[in-house]
């Protein structure tokens, strides 16, 4: 075969998953995003597995289901919530640009849609417990809240290093009624955490639930991410067309990968619209350095799903380095990795530093305070909008950073930006 002939028919089959995935028809019956995704857990969850499967394409079109959720939606956690000009970071980056404000959800990110989205699945399947992981926090938040609204007991498993550096989320979690449980083995942050959940779930697959707080992990995990998440982009899609028009862009922080695709799903089939994700450049390119799966990854198996990872040449799992504790993850959903492989959406990078001046630029602009792994997004938006003036750019603000004051006290703000270098926050 010529390489123009493979090259026109690698091109001829990006563009049909491209279709399936606009279409519905992905993940397929494997719950596979074309080579991505699948379903690698021990022989001993497979029912648990079928289980939650079966719920969830049962419940999630069921109407009683979805008014039920949608009720939780509107009157607990606060949506649909606020699409703002970013009126101040518009005249700085001569571009027009909007914050779609997850930040103002009940407990403070977008983690909260999905929690009590899989809270009442769990419930009706017949779940007695709740387990979860945490990185930033914000999901052990969201699981705590929403099994204290829904009447179930929560365990949440934290890495001991976001365990300290998110204490304000830790007591947050307390007080909602959740154990914490912190994880002292392997790199002790969110890898580890996801570890000490699914091992905890392997003792109970029947009582217990795992409540999974981004679009990773096995089938019908991320599928079930992206449709409780998706109504971020359904909401901000409606609001700037109503207000403003269609976007030339839309950014995204990915770590795990829950609020971008929550964001972009909608958009996927709009080819007019730019879509970027912006990873954890961290401080390096070096593996170890960053947490940018998509950027400088290699496919295989982690979590349950075949997808994009940071391993070493002997297949070993690397730690990982980011400012913010919600992206500092080696892999990430197996959706993202079919939308980078057929070219849909561009990952791009932001670095500790560049993040940190993000945060200041946010708050000194428009009077918001986003969280570290939001702040990514708009270093990644600034940067686009430099090379593209006058175009109008959606930004999703995934969370608030209340959470990160732990680390923010220790990179003081001049009249110029931050004072200290990203390279002290390993």
């Amino acid at each position: 075969m010529s390489t123009n002939t493979a090259t026109s028919s690698r091109a001829a089959g990006h563009a049909r998953l491209l279709s399936d995935l606009v279409a519905g028809r992905l993940p397929d019956a494997r719950g596979r995003f074309g080579p991505f995704g699948g379903c690698y857990v021990p022989e001993t969850l497979m029912p648990a597995v079928h289980r939650l499967t079966e719920g969830v394409y049962r419940l999630l079109p069921d109407e009683a289901f979805q008014q039920r959720l949608n009720e939780e939606l509107q009157d607990w956690v606060g949506r649909p919530t606020s699409l703002t000009r970013a009126a101040g970071l518009s005249a700085r980056w001569g571009a027009e640009v909007w914050l779609k404000r997850e930040d103002l959800t009940h407990t403070g990110a977008h983690k909260i849609n999905n929690a009590i989205g899989q809270g009442l699945l769990a419930r009706s399947i017949g779940a007695e417990r709740i387990v979860a992981e945490t990185g930033a926090g914000q999901h052990g938040v969201a699981a705590a809240a929403a099994c204290a609204r829904l009447g179930l007991p929560c365990v949440v498993y934290m890495g001991e290093v976001d365990v300290e550096r998110q204490a304000p989320n830790v007591d947050r979690m307390h007080r909602l009624g959740a154990t914490v449980v912190p994880v002292t083995s392997g790199d002790r942050t969110l890898r580890s955490a996801v570890n000490e959940a699914i091992r905890d779930w392997v003792t109970d697959p029947v009582g217990t639930h795992y409540l999974l707080g981004s679009a990773v992990g096995p089938h019908p995990y991320p599928y079930l991410v992206r449709e409780l998440q998706s109504v971020i982009g359904r909401e901000a899609k409606a609001q700037l067309t109503a207000r403003a028009g269609m976007p030339d862009a839309v950014f995204a922080c990915v770590g795990g990968g829950s609020n971008a695709i929550g964001l972009f799903h909608e958009f996927i089939g709009d080819e007019d619209v730019a879509l970027v994700g912006v990873e954890a450049g961290g401080r390096g390119g070096a593996l170890g350095e960053n947490s940018a799966t998509l950027s400088g990854g290699r496919p295989g198996v982690l979590h349950g799903a075949h997808s994009m990872l940071l391993y070493d040449d002997d297949g070993q799992i690397q730690e990982t380095h980011s400012v913010s504790a919600g992206l500092d993850y080696p892999g990430v959903g197996p959706e993202h990795s079919l939308l980078q492989m057929i070219g849909r959406v561009d990952y791009v990078t932001a670095s500790d530093e560049e993040a940190l001046d993000a945060v200041a630029e946010c708050c000194a602009a428009e009077g918001i305070l986003p969280a570290l792994e939001s702040a990514h997004a708009i270093a990644g938006a600034r940067r686009w909008a430099a090379e593209n003036p006058g175009a109008r750019i959606l930004i999703g603000l995934s969370g608030r950073g209340d959470k990160d004051m732990p680390i923010l006290r220790r990179f003081p703000v001049t009249s110029t930006g931050v004072e200290e270098t990203a390279h002290a926050a390993s």
